[in-house]
């Protein structure tokens, strides 16, 4: 059966029906007041009908509609005001249809109070070159507000921008995008004054310990701001000591100019912030699909967005990545640069930051020239770092600083270039995010075979390219396993949170390392062979760095820790206690890992543990690692390999 002839009469019953509402409904046009205007309108819908444009990507694009389960749009956007139909959230015809309507008007609307051409300039572009619009029946309104701020940017492309993962700051523990907008001409040095298009959620000052909780479930609203690139430097290389990694995009000027525009539009936008999902990458790459629409760069992201596959994405598509800068952080140029030195000049840049005097002992004027601006020049760095990040009132470091760089000033002696090898390679270089592993062992008298999956991120033993050194962050991981004896199967371990940061401390760094791990775990205690087990573990302590082999970091925790499971006589357990450990680095593809833990409990059940762990990992590919694993606990020994795979 044709159904065309239905099809049309329906369309053409539409029109007639939206052209009698509009001839006699209050007049709320714009310059109008009559019919001409409405029945330019009433064309103008018309052709979007037969055109077919509210079912067009770009439209979808500019409005952030997703497809529904079973049917139909939801836009991802939460702002009513970003709607120019009360329908516009679920239904892109009717919000392309209340969109041109109100391009005749002059009334203001969205957060920003401008008429609709001027706060939804993208959307006006599109639909004028789709649909030529008449400008003597539709009159185009001056946009001083856009002009002015899109002739400030100068734009001329866009660098995609990746601060390395902070585990400080939650928000912060998985990385951080935004894009830079660079002027024509500009150089690395003077790339550093362009403007920024970033997004972030909005979070309140005493948000405390809800932070997190809301973060994870959208509790906070997401905006799009702009900031001078320089502020941003200051914040994650300067105070944050993060890398930051450049990717200067092979966008068009009229790529870029579309990613403005519908940038302007976002000032409209509010999006419910979801820390795994609709974060601060996400909304980027939705920006980038807009600017290039052959790009499908949110489809790849349907359960959770990380900030390091959003780059390893855009890194992967051919052409899109026209080059690649690196920006150290502060504390990896000063690294770097004492790695250069000898270790009496190492020890003098030291003392020089300590005490001023000195600049005028032998040691320091025994130097020639470019030793001494050198050493001059690592000291500013050290007391400029410890200025933005100490604890202690800042005054007396700068006034240090200003003292060692009028002694600098005074040689007349360029510095040198100084290049830094980073300690992490670029993000795209690493592996994925999510990992399964599959695997057999030994425990006790019974064999068994093993799967685990983990959906994020990375733990100490995985291959470390691309990601922060002496780091782990892993997030929502489940192991099932089967015991070939006793012919059971059974949840083996499932984390929740397992986050450990190692900080090697030296004369001149000093931050504490720290971890935490929440989860449940298999045990063999009293009568039972296999009882779940509750885990909470807090700790803090030190690390330190060696070069006696290849790398190692030893380390050491003082800590707290609950248990809870039936195994236990008052079914839980708190107690506290320490672990001593290592990290080796034996050569690029091969690490081990060695851990003893003592924990006294007493409170619940009064027992101890006694712990030992030796891991081994080698790398066979970029996203595929060999594992070999012993755990010892209270008479109850686990050995485990397991092949690995990063997706």
């Amino acid at each position: 059966m044709n159904s065309k002839p239905y099809v049309f009469l329906a369309r053409r019953l539409y029109i007639a029906l939206l052209l009698f509402l509009l001839l006699f409904a209050p007049p709320s046009l714009a310059g109008a007041g009559g019919p001409p205007e409405h029945g330019y309108l009433v064309e103008l819908i018309d052709k979007a009908l037969q055109a077919k444009l509210a079912s067009e990507r770009e439209w979808h694009l500019l409005l952030h509609y997703r497809e529904n389960i079973f049917g139909g749009h939801t836009s991802e956007q939460d702002d009513p005001g970003f709607f120019m139909s009360p329908a516009g959230k679920t239904d892109p015809q009717a919000e392309l249809d209340a969109t041109l309507k109100q391009f005749f008007s002059e009334e203001l609307v969205g957060r920003s109070n401008q008429p609709a051409q001027c706060a939804f300039i993208a959307r006006y572009h599109w639909l004028q070159e789709r649909l030529q619009f008449d400008d003597s029946r539709l009159p185009k309104l001056a946009c001083e507000r856009f002009d002015r701020w899109f002739n400030d940017f100068e734009a001329h492309s866009i660098t995609l921008i990746f601060p390395s993962a902070f585990l400080n700051n939650p928000a912060s523990m998985f990385g951080h995008t935004f894009l830079r907008i660079d002027q024509k001409g500009q150089t690395e040095q003077t790339r550093i004054l362009a403007n920024t298009i970033n997004f972030a959620a909005y979070v309140p000052p005493d948000a405390g310990i809800a932070y997190p909780i809301r973060g994870i479930f959208g509790g906070y609203s997401g905006y799009f701001s702009t900031y001078p690139y320089y502020l941003k430097v200051q914040e994650y290389r300067d105070i944050e000591n993060r890398d930051i990694w450049e990717y200067r995009l092979n966008f068009t000027e009229h790529q870029v100019r579309r990613l403005l525009m519908h940038s302007w539009e976002m000032g409209n936008a509010a999006f419910d912030y979801f820390f795994f999902k609709e974060n601060c990458s996400y909304h980027l790459l939705a920006l980038l699909e807009y600017a290039d629409p052959t790009l499908h760069l949110t489809d790849e992201f349907l359960v959770w967005t990380v900030p390091a596959d959003t780059v390893r994405l855009i890194a992967s598509k051919p052409g899109l990545v026209s080059g690649i800068a690196y920006r150290p952080s502060r504390s990896n140029v000063i690294r770097r640069k004492r790695e250069a030195l000898p270790v009496g000049e190492r020890e003098l840049a030291h003392r020089i930051t300590q005490d001023l005097g000195e600049l005028t002992s032998p040691a320091f004027a025994q130097l020639d020239l470019k030793k001494q601006a050198f050493l001059l020049d690592l000291a500013s760095d050290y007391l400029r770092y410890r200025s933005e990040t100490a604890d202690s009132p800042p005054l007396e470091w700068k006034e240090r600083n200003r003292a060692v760089l009028t002694a600098r000033s005074q040689l007349r002696t360029p510095s040198e270039e100084f290049k830094v090898v980073p300690f992490a390679k670029q993000p795209e270089l690493g592996h994925k995010t999510s990992r399964a592993a599959v695997g057999g062992g030994w425990r006790n008298n019974d064999t068994f075979e093993e799967v685990t999956v983990r959906a994020g991120y990375h733990d100490l033993l995985d291959p470390e390219v691309g990601y922060t050194p002496d780091a782990q962050i892993e997030i929502a991981s489940v192991s099932l396993r089967h015991y070939n004896r006793m012919d059971q199967t059974r949840i083996e371990r499932a984390t929740l949170a397992n986050v450990l940061s190692l900080s090697p401390i030296d004369s001149v760094f000093h931050a504490p390392s720290w971890k935490l791990n929440v989860g449940m775990e298999t045990i063999k205690h009293n009568e039972c062979q296999l009882c779940s087990n509750g885990v909470m573990n807090v700790g803090i302590g030190g690390a330190m760095e060696s070069r006696l082999l290849k790398r190692e970091i030893l380390f050491a925790f003082g800590e707290a820790e609950a248990n809870h499971s039936r195994a236990y006589e008052e079914q839980h357990r708190i107690g506290g206690g320490g672990t001593v450990g290592m990290l080796v680095d034996v050569t690029d593809q091969w690490k081990i890992m060695a851990t003893g833990t003592y924990l006294k409990y007493g409170l619940g059940e009064q027992s101890d543990d006694v712990r030992w762990f030796v891991g081994s990992r080698y790398t066979v590919a970029q996203n595929w690692a060999l594992r070999l694993e012993y755990n010892h606990r209270d008479h109850d020994n686990d050995v485990l390999f397991s092949l690995q795979a990063f997706f």
